[in-house]
């Protein structure tokens, strides 16, 4: 699962993507969600980012499609 990261939020990361990315503008990242922190890498996608969720943190957090998520991410 995908998470769309707001315009907003995008970029003020795409401002720091250069000095923070380790190639193909794909970026570092830890997460958290709910009471479950994970580290991942942010995917560039059509002039935003998306924070890919493992299926681990899906299912602990019980998280599903249509679940409203909100996501806390350090760079």
């Amino acid at each position: 699962m995908f998470l769309p990261v707001p315009p907003n939020i995008s970029a003020k990361i795409k401002s720091a993507a250069a000095e923070l990315t380790y190639g193909w503008g794909v970026i570092p990242c830890t997460a958290t969600i709910g009471a479950t922190t994970f580290t991942t890498s942010l995917f560039p996608k059509d002039g935003a980012y998306l924070l890919p969720v493992k299926v681990a943190v899906q299912r602990s957090e019980n998280i599903h499609y249509e679940t409203a998520v909100t996501a806390t991410i350090e760079l």
